[in-house]
């Protein structure tokens, strides 16, 4: 296929990532345009498209199937990603999709056996790959800086619980956490996790936990390289957004990650005081955006150079031994699949 200059993308969800990224490809990523926004809810796409110039719809078959669309931007609801992934691939379009790519197994294999089949590139958003920090940092470990990893640790604390409400069961995992999964897999390069336990309660807001809210956990994760990790999640840091990773190891140690909104410091009377970021496409906005600047280098080489479906599943794996774990109240083990055993 003839790629255009510009690379012409269309995105499925106009909610405030999806918004962001369009905001990213009409203006921050050169030689990208805009095509079409899709979401079902009325007005929705409207809002996202227009400062742009592009069309809006309220149906995804219908941006999937224009011609003029030549890559896929999902950033809908985690329960819609993989079947708009298939059909994404099936139409012949490149695919980026947020995390989680999908929320099972199954359905993370169909998605990348139709991205195969379709010889389609299917990237999968995995934002601090992206991040500069967090790539010297793996580059380090790469690099056998330092040396063998014996000990990894990834965090994600969120500033934030709106609706504590609105928060669907598992999301601590699926949604949140399935972040550090990616990092700690990714640092952790050729090692897979054996053995899996998880912690995890509504300390936030524990009146909404038997509607299934878990608004903290923590999880310790065995590789078969014999290196532990260790990654948590909290929904209430007041102080700002927190996102972290470290490997520690035979020569050495790297992290990643500053709270910092910029290198400024004040000094007064009442002690020291520095500005923290307070959202995620704030803290990670280059990030997002080269993430997506990535995905149009991918459908023009078919090279993809952030995280893959493969990678996706690997995390997801990790977040549904972690369910399983919770459920059990005991540590479980995974098979070479990535499956639980048992």
């Amino acid at each position: 296929m003839t790629i255009s200059s510009p690379v012409r993308l269309g995105l499925i969800g106009a909610g405030w990532i999806g918004a962001f990224h369009a905001e990213s490809i009409a203006r921050r990523i050169p030689d990208t345009e805009l095509v079409t926004v899709a979401d079902p809810v009325p007005g929705a796409a409207e809002r996202v498209a227009a400062p742009f110039g592009a069309r809006a719809s309220l149906d995804a078959a219908d941006l999937i199937t224009d011609p003029a669309v030549e890559g896929v931007v999902i950033s809908s609801p985690a329960f819609t990603h993989a079947d708009l992934v298939v059909a994404a691939a099936q139409a012949g379009k490149a695919v980026f999709v947020e995390k989680p790519m999908a929320l099972t197994l199954e359905d993370a294999d169909r998605a990348i056996s139709a991205a195969a089949s379709a010889g389609v590139p299917l990237q999968v958003g995995f934002n601090r790959r992206f991040a500069t920090d967090f790539a010297a940092a793996r580059a380090l470990v790469l690099d056998g800086r330092v040396g063998t990893p014996q000990l990894l640790r990834s965090l994600t604390r969120d500033p934030g619980l709106a609706n504590p409400g609105a928060v669907k069961p598992w999301t601590i995992f699926n949604e949140t956490l399935i972040h550090d999964f990616d990092t700690l897999n990714w640092f952790n390069a050729g090692a897979s996790p054996v053995e899996v336990v998880a912690l995890a309660d509504a300390l936030v807001a524990p009146d909404f936990k038997d509607g299934g809210l878990l608004d903290t956990a923590v999880v310790t994760i065995r590789y078969d390289n014999g290196a532990l990790a260790v990654a948590e999640a909290n929904f209430s840091a007041v102080y700002g957004y927190d996102i972290r990773g470290e490997v520690f190891g035979s020569a050495g140690m790297v992290t990643a990650g500053d709270i910092h909104a910029t290198s400024a410091r004040y000094f007064g009377a009442d002690g020291a005081w520095a500005e923290t970021s307070r959202l995620n496409i704030d803290l990670f906005r280059q990030a997002y955006t080269d993430e997506l600047a990535a995905f149009a280098v991918a459908i023009r080489t078919g090279e993809v150079a952030g995280a893959r479906g493969e990678d996706a599943r690997a995390a997801l794996a990790l977040a549904l031994a972690c369910r399983a774990s919770v459920e059990r109240g005991t540590v479980v083990r995974l098979g070479a699949d990535g499956r639980v055993l048992g």
